[in-house]
């Protein structure tokens, strides 16, 4: 694989997570703090939105497995998905002023469902590349830890830049900013997955008959090890991204302070930062003394250290933000390391389940990757929905003239130890249930992964020996 794939492949991981990110981290603060949106609503049309996709992801991967075309079975998707998806992603972020009320709520529901299907038309093709122009092992592992990489990048900068700049750009009025930074996103996702369409070429591989529905999903069931691994992804994700979801709140209404937004953007940059440098850096350092799933192991524990560490700071006397460096290392660095494991895994279950099936199904085992983050996502947002309504944590319509307010002031303290409760606790549970099911139920190790590769690379032979 040449320098201009590798980059090419990369860029269209920064352009999709950034467009992720902005989505999964800010759509329930945009209709619920600022369009004052029901918390309740907004949690249950998400929520929704992620029930409609068990039906939608798989069949997706069912029409991309059946697609051949001159450009490849995954690019026309690819690029199809992503240019839709982005305009999409602007309306959704650009809603009429003239709604309200139950048109609002309507708007809201409509533009995010939609959103969920043309970015699994874009997901599912692009995960699904990896299998299709890699082989097994280090080439593939390196490849998923480089695109894992990306997408790190692509979400720090939205978490690092959203906030500066929707101020930048909107000053008080968060709508207006959000509105044109969404389109400058918008732009930069659909030039970025451009590239990767025109760099990459996927190699040519065995020509089996597509899948049916009912043979997809009974190929899915069948093989356990990618089901232990999207399991695993759902307890994981959900974990984490409860907390990315309510920590715009924990600076706004609890660290407060009239520049609020600043301190967040200092704690998402070093965040940000430790996150591409555990997937840049750790991984490869981990990975010379420790295997795969070590590293796992590793990353959940270190996870559980932050949140704790988080906890407890949150009840002391957090005037500085710099102290709450300390748990966002173990948590940040622990979510860069997990996005690629589970990447990892989730690709050598592709050779697993041709092993045992006899059929490899690169599309399907990434539907439901794209499938299960985004239940987390919709999990992990009924939860903080729940959290905002119960402990009333909501923005006041506010002027040009009353940019400077602490809005910490105006809140019970009730509701900021249920806020803090709520993004430390929950995580914690999850991330501890998902040490406990992937321990009890994975077995790809290194070892098996080779026996795997070397009976697949027999059968083969054997096959064309036949034939011959």
């Amino acid at each position: 694989m040449n320098f201009k794939t590798r980059m090419a492949y990369g860029l269209g991981a920064v352009g999709k997570d950034m467009v992720y990110m902005l989505s999964a981290s800010y759509v329930l603060y945009y209709y619920q703090d600022i369009l004052k949106v029901s918390a309740i609503a907004m949690g249950v049309i998400l929520m929704a939105a992620r029930f409609f996709d068990a039906f939608n992801d798989p069949i997706m991967g069912m029409i991309v497995a059946k697609t051949k075309t001159r450009w490849g079975r995954f690019r026309p998707w690819l690029m199809i998905g992503t240019v839709t998806n982005a305009i999409i992603l602007f309306l959704m972020f650009a809603a009429p002023p003239a709604l309200d009320g139950k048109g609002l709520v309507a708007y809201a529901a409509i533009t995010y469902i939609l959103w969920g299907v043309t970015y699994t038309m874009m997901d599912i093709p692009y995960w699904s590349m990896i299998p299709a122009f890699t082989e097994a092992g280090k080439q593939r592992e390196n490849l998923t830890t480089f695109a894992r990489s990306c997408a790190g990048v692509g979400s720090a900068l939205i978490t690092v830049f959203t906030m500066i700049c929707v101020h930048g750009i909107g000053g008080a009025n968060e709508r207006v900013g959000f509105k044109w930074f969404t389109l400058i996103i918008s732009v930069l996702y659909i030039a970025f997955i451009t590239l990767t369409c025109l760099a990459v070429r996927e190699r040519s591989t065995v020509d089996v008959e597509a899948p049916t529905l009912k043979q997809m999903v009974k190929a899915l069931l069948q093989n356990d090890q990618a089901m232990t691994v999207v399991v695993a992804i759902v307890l994981i994700n959900t974990s984490i991204y409860i907390t990315s979801n309510l920590v715009i709140y924990f600076f706004k209404y609890d660290f407060g302070g009239t520049g609020w937004y600043n301190s967040y953007t200092v704690f998402n940059i070093f965040g940000g930062a430790i996150q591409i440098l555990a997937m840049m850096a750790f991984f490869p350092i981990m990975r010379k003394f420790l295997s795969t799933i070590r590293v796992f192991y590793v990353s959940l524990f270190s996870a559980i250290i932050g949140y704790a560490t988080l906890l407890i700071l949150a009840f002391t006397n957090m005037s500085n933000v710099f102290l709450l460096f300390v748990p966002a290392f173990f948590i940040f660095a622990a979510n860069g390391l997990l996005s690629v494991l589970t990447t990892v895994f989730l690709a050598n279950s592709v050779e697993y389940g041709e092993l045992r099936n006899n059929r490899r199904d690169e599309s399907v085992l990434f539907s439901m990757q794209t499938f299960v983050v985004k239940l987390a996502s919709g999990i992990a947002i009924l939860a903080a929905s729940v959290c905002l309504e119960i402990f009333s944590l909501s923005n006041e319509d506010i002027t040009e003239a009353q940019k400077v307010i602490d809005f910490s002031k105006d809140v019970a303290m009730s509701a900021k130890i249920g806020l803090r409760m709520t993004m430390t606790i929950l995580p914690v549970i999850g991330l501890i249930l998902g040490i406990f099911w992937f321990r009890k139920r994975f077995m790809l190790t290194e070892a098996k992964m080779n026996e795997i590769t070397d009976e697949l690379k027999q059968r083969k032979e054997a096959e064309e020996a036949e034939t011959a």
